[in-house]
């Protein structure tokens, strides 16, 4: 017999939205802990969303504190006249003495470190940085809190590419050892997951840009060295 306590009344559904591309995103550095500011184009991005959810009945916006993040919330926000509540658990990895460095810069300058990452980026964390471990542990409680505060309503949260993909692989128990090699996050990219409980998620759109794609024929590109060493 189905639980008469699970109605779809007691969905919770989270829109977990990546922040829109930075002035750095093009230049492939590390800038996880790193403040940094919307593009022109993620601004562009961010409000193609805005347009896309404006109908959505939110009832929060949650936001990581970094400037990308914030901004991106806030143009979200607008049409909703909802003030954003920052998180500091959902902000970005910190890659240590990596951040500011391109990728070739870190691979030429630290090949054994960059070695162990791409065999664990779970566990293992560059000097002065996190590993994907801590970012979880630091990333869940929020959202579960944000969960248990917003039962059966629609809420939004933005954060940032390494963060989402390791809550959704702790969620729907992937190996989080994979999450560089088996996820992606695109820019403003959005990801409903429907939450009935603290253990049952179902994820129901994963890394959906379709709000800012200009022709019908477009999609993602393949990836070109933006997710792993393997990539």
């Amino acid at each position: 017999m189905p639980n008469p306590t699970l109605t779809m009344s007691t969905v919770t559904r989270l829109y977990l939205i990546r922040h829109g591309a930075t002035v750095l995103t093009a230049e492939d550095r590390f800038a996880g802990a790193t403040n940094v500011a919307l593009s022109d184009e993620g601004r562009r991005q961010a409000k193609a969303l805005a347009a896309r959810l404006k109908s959505v009945k939110l009832s929060a916006i949650y936001a990581s504190p970094m400037d990308r993040t914030m901004e991106t919330a806030s143009i979200l926000a607008a049409p909703h006249q909802l003030q954003i509540q920052p998180r500091d658990g959902l902000r970005e990895i910190s890659h240590g003495r990596w951040e500011g460095m391109t990728r070739a810069e870190v691979l030429a300058s630290y090949p054994d470190e960059v070695a162990a990452w791409d065999e664990d980026p779970y566990t293992f964390a560059p000097a002065g940085g996190e590993s994907g471990l801590a970012v979880t542990a630091r990333a869940l409680p929020p959202l579960m809190d944000i969960y248990a505060a917003h039962r059966g309503e629609h809420v939004a949260i933005v954060s940032h590419k390494a963060t989402i993909r390791l809550v959704i692989s702790s969620m729907l128990g992937f190996d989080p050892r994979r999450y560089r090699d088996n996820l992606d996050q695109l820019p403003c990219a959005l990801n409903i997951v429907d939450v009935r409980g603290p253990t049952c998620f179902r994820l129901t759109l994963f890394n959906d840009t379709s709000h800012y794609i200009l022709n019908e024929s477009d999609v993602p590109p393949v990836p070109q060295k933006r997710l792993s060493g393997h990539w």
